[in-house]
């Protein structure tokens, strides 16, 4: 088994250069699922007693996480190889920081953070970068004052948050406008500071780490079809946690082994929860060879290793009730399918929009330079398979994009170059030594 964890440059001017062509062949792991590494640290800090990670991924959205909770006055030793060791303060133990928390890139936890700190009676404010800045945050401010949270941010509805003092949460009952976990979760999380219960409905399933972990720290949590609830004042209880791979961060290889010829590789140790499993499920629909073997439990989460051999995929309608399963993961998704033979067509995924960066048009305009027949629309995309050529594509600062052209090249006719790719660390540290190992012919240029 190769693990590879070394980290990227973090310069701003990252250009991965990929040759065409290659397969990719081994048995590999991926690094720690993101979402579960932000929630292990949020709910361990709150917890009584001391939880111990392993597999806690070591890229910069979860130190961000962890960063925070440490200004936020919690002991947390590590991460070493993957390894955390928290002393929980309890469910009103956190103190009130020195400074504004930087919470980088990451979305997940400027959603999350917002509700778990609504309720806490402290006056904290969250900042994030450039990209962050401009990304929606009302879907989550709005319900949250809706429970008395004084959560306020720019006149644009974005970062940065202030949330001030409030003596008490109220429990409400909300239904989701869009499917979003984290929308789901913050509201989840607020509701354990909030008098009574409270409930959220979801319109389609969502990963649901949240609920499944604050049940591994002993929180009960109700469902009720796609309704659940926590009521206030409860405790954590400190746990251990081992943290699946990434089914994000294995997607970019399952794409790649799919559409490479003579591609044979096994990812070990891959989360398969069902609420994040679209990306399997899509793929195989389009004739992708994807065995799921060795099939268990941890610590709450299904977890399996995944085989997968090359297979001539076909371009299909993606059903509309796998988009909120798979919606990470559509950028490698869009690459399966400009080299799928006929045509596919995504619908009802809007979400895409509001990501790192519009994820349709980007996806659109790099598949476009190379060679591929794409529509945009203001849901999804409609692609028609073809042959790739070699080109020049931007990622705009969005790690998933850059990893999606990066396995493109597998494919491609000529050399694809990826500009603007330092944002890769923030979800999968190694990716292009663990990426050139599995097979791909990559390398990280600072481009100056």
């Amino acid at each position: 088994m190769q693990v590879l964890e070394t980290p990227l440059s973090s310069t701003e001017n990252l250009v991965f250069h990929v040759q065409p062509g290659g397969a990719l062949k081994g048995t590999f792991r991926v690094p720690g699922d993101k979402s579960i590494s932000h929630r292990s640290i949020m709910l361990g800090s709150l917890a009584e007693g001391v939880t111990h990670i392993s597999g806690f991924l070591e890229g910069e959205d979860s130190l961000a996480t962890l960063r925070a909770f440490r200004s936020l006055g919690v002991s947390i030793e590590g991460p070493e190889k993957g390894q955390v060791t928290i002393q929980g303060v309890g469910m009103h133990g956190l103190k009130k920081p020195q400074a504004p928390l930087d919470l980088g890139n990451s979305g997940t936890s400027m959603r999350l953070l917002a509700g778990l700190l609504a309720g806490q009676g402290l006056e904290i404010t969250l900042v994030g970068d450039s990209s962050l800045s401009g990304r929606p945050m009302r879907r989550v401010t709005d319900p949250l004052r809706k429970m008395g949270a004084i959560v306020e941010t720019t006149d644009d509805g974005t970062a940065p948050l202030a949330i001030r003092p409030v003596k008490a949460l109220k429990a409400i009952d909300y239904e989701l406008p869009v499917a979003s976990a984290q929308i789901k979760s913050s509201l989840l999380l607020a509701g354990l500071y909030a008098d009574g219960e409270t409930c959220v409905t979801e319109p389609a399933p969502t990963r649901d780490h949240t609920e499944r972990m604050l049940k591994g720290f002993g929180y009960p949590v109700q469902r009720s079809g796609n309704r659940i609830s926590v009521t206030g004042g409860g405790k954590l209880t400190a746990c251990n946690i081992d943290v699946p791979s990434d089914i994000s961060s294995a997607a970019f290889f399952l794409v790649g082994a799919s559409i490479a010829p003579g591609s044979d590789i096994l990812l070990e140790h891959v989360g398969i929860n069902p609420t994040r499993d679209g990306v399997i499920n899509i793929l195989r629909q389009m004739g992708a060879d994807i065995e799921i073997l060795n099939r268990r439990d941890v610590g709450g989460e299904p977890v399996a290793d995944l085989h997968v051999r090359s297979a001539q995929l076909h371009g299909i309608d993606i059903p509309e009730e796998q988009v909120p399963l798979a919606i990470d993961e559509f950028p490698a998704l869009f690459v399966a399918a400009a080299c799928a033979e006929g045509q596919t067509r995504l619908t009802g995924a809007e979400e895409l929009r509001v990501k790192e960066s519009d994820r349709i048009q980007v996806m659109a305009d790099g598949l476009a330079i190379l060679g591929a027949d794409v529509t945009p629309t203001a849901d999804g995309i409609v692609i028609q398979g073809g042959t790739l050529q070699g080109g020049r594509v931007n990622s705009h600062g969005d790690h998933r994009i850059a990893m999606s052209f990066a396995m493109a090249a597998l494919r491609a006719q000529g050399a694809v170059v990826i500009d603007d790719c330092s944002n890769v660390n923030t979800s999968f540290p190694g990716f292009t030594e663990l990426a050139a190992v599995a097979g791909l012919t990559i390398r990280a240029v600072e481009d100056n």
